[in-house]
């Protein structure tokens, strides 16, 4: 599908004669297996000011058709809002939500943009959050309060650690280093005597340094606004989903964690909900190198509908790339960690920051439940704390959260299978 290496075939159809437009498009069009490039070409000759990207992005979302593309480009001149955003701005693109026929209500199925085995970039707000359980706020904090937070939690980031944990009956390590911390030092002393992670308890818990306490008040204050204008927008009836919780979301523990190069990366995941509670909400602040977020729907094994023959969900429904550039803040929200996964994938190329250098530095920021604490938490036979888990395998029984054994994950240690608890 590459565009690279067929700049003369594009030129040729740029300069095909007016008269010969028509036929060119009705052949084009005619033809079920024409190349991606070639409908791509025929696309970028009647609309030179349009993205490529965005001509891909449309030609995907229409299945592959070139008469559907140019009836909601049409469309769009129509309602007078075909503004196109300069293509040398980087990192940025023409929103796709221009070329929709109609405003969508929050009750109305969205046709999804991806198809298995494809990625979609995308770098507008407005089309990540039509398009993803996230929103995204660029050039979130004044610009000497991101660099100071980034210079301290560099100087941090020198002694975190990697943590371990067992994978398929092997131990293995984080692919990149982190650190936990907490608002008070009463709280750091639970989190070492209280609270399990991976079965166990953690042995590096800190104070939020000043510069992350001083950016606490608006790391709140903009995650709220983005969870109110999310439940007006997007969910049913405009209210918050089933188990999120009712209160104000209030950040009172944050994950930092360091990516060093481009090989550093965290594959794909779904956040422990045990302390969370279900349908958490987690504020991520990025700083230093830009690195790619990628976001994928969880298809039940046994979906027929959508699951591929070989049994493999992890591209059946495609994956959206999100780039997260220094001082941006993505929240993702109540519907992210049960029904996606998401990950940030190895790169051979990375732009050096003027003062990180080839690190990414990120803040998730979390709000801890007191009702999930652990003393109101089930304990397995074995002795060893329970972790809370949404079903994701099966479709019978997807969205049932269930209380599980997480002794099974801790090296020098073994758990059961079995669940202990579970609803709907």
């Amino acid at each position: 599908m590459g565009l690279v290496g067929r700049p003369q075939r594009l030129e040729q159809v740029k300069e095909t004669d007016v008269n010969d437009r028509a036929a060119l498009i009705e052949r084009t069009c005619d033809e079920e297996e024409s190349s991606t490039d070639l409908k791509l070409a025929t696309l970028a000759s009647l609309h030179p000011n349009i993205d490529l990207a965005v001509l891909l992005d449309l030609l995907i979302t229409a299945n592959g058709s070139v008469e559907q593309v140019l009836e909601d480009i049409g469309s769009s001149n129509t309602r007078g809002s075909s503004k196109k955003r300069s293509s040398t701005s980087i990192g940025y693109q023409t929103s796709l939500s221009s070329f929709r026929k109609s405003p969508e209500s929050p009750t109305s199925k969205r046709r999804a943009l991806t198809r298995r085995g494809q990625v979609l970039h995308l770098y507008s707000p407005e089309d990540i959050a039509n398009n993803t359980p996230c929103s995204i706020v660029h050039n979130f904090l004044p610009p000497h309060e991101a660099d100071d937070l980034l210079r301290e939690l560099l100087n941090e980031a020198t002694t975190f650690e990697r943590q371990s944990f067992k994978l398929f009956d092997n131990v293995v390590q984080s692919p990149h280093s982190a650190c936990f911390y907490v608002e008070s030092l009463e709280e750091q002393k639970r989190q070492k005597t209280e609270y399990l992670y991976e079965g166990s308890y953690l042995s590096d818990v800190r104070q939020i340094t000043p510069q992350m306490r001083k950016v606490f008040a608006k790391v709140e204050s903009a995650v709220n606004d983005e969870i109110a204008k999310r439940i007006r927008y997007f969910y049913p009836e405009a209210k918050k989903l089933k188990y999120q919780s009712p209160r104000k979301w209030t950040p009172n523990a944050a994950f930092v964690n360091c990516y060093k190069g481009g090989g550093e990366s965290v594959g794909y995941h779904s956040d422990q909900l045990t302390y969370l509670g279900p349908r958490a909400v987690i504020g991520s602040i990025s700083l230093g190198v830009a690195r790619d977020f990628r976001v994928r729907k969880v298809v039940a094994r046994d979906d027929e509908d959508i699951a591929s023959p070989n049994n493999s969900r992890a591209d059946a429904e495609g994956q959206v790339a999100i780039r997260l550039p220094h001082n941006s803040l993505l929240v993702m929200h109540a519907e992210m960690q049960e029904e996606f996964k998401h990950s940030v994938p190895p790169t051979p190329v990375i732009d050096p920051h003027p003062i990180a250098g080839n690190k990414r530095i990120n803040i998730t920021y979390r709000h801890y439940r007191d009702s999930f604490h652990p003393k109101h938490s089930p304990r397995c036979k074995c002795g060893v704390g329970t972790v809370l888990r949404c079903v994701q395998r099966k479709k019978v029984n997807k969205g049932r959260y269930i209380w599980m054994c997480h002794a099974g994950n801790t090296p020098g240690k073994e758990g059961y299978d079995l669940a202990l608890d579970s609803r709907r």
